[in-house]
């Protein structure tokens, strides 16, 4: 895998804990491993929210076939 180096500024109780729990050699590992965690759930967190508008999207036209069918959902079955 190919990899690219990158300069980017953290608070410092963070690289200090960074340091302080990981070793040198290990730590591009550890940055690589936690940004992609984040970026799956960034990416679950967008699909849902994607699925929530569709699904409000076609509220209406659910609740419309919804009528259509409902005899037919509810013949042979008691009233």
């Amino acid at each position: 895998m190919r990899t690219l180096k990158l300069n980017f500024t953290v608070p410092e109780d963070v690289a200090e804990a960074l340091k302080a729990r990981v070793s040198k050699r290990k730590r591009s590992a550890f940055v690589a491993a936690a940004v992609r965690d984040k970026l799956k759930e960034l990416e679950q967190e967008q699909l849902r929210q994607s699925l929530v508008e569709g699904y409000q999207a076609r509220r209406a036209e659910d609740a419309e076939v919804d009528q259509e069918w409902e005899g037919a959902t509810r013949e042979g079955w008691p009233r």
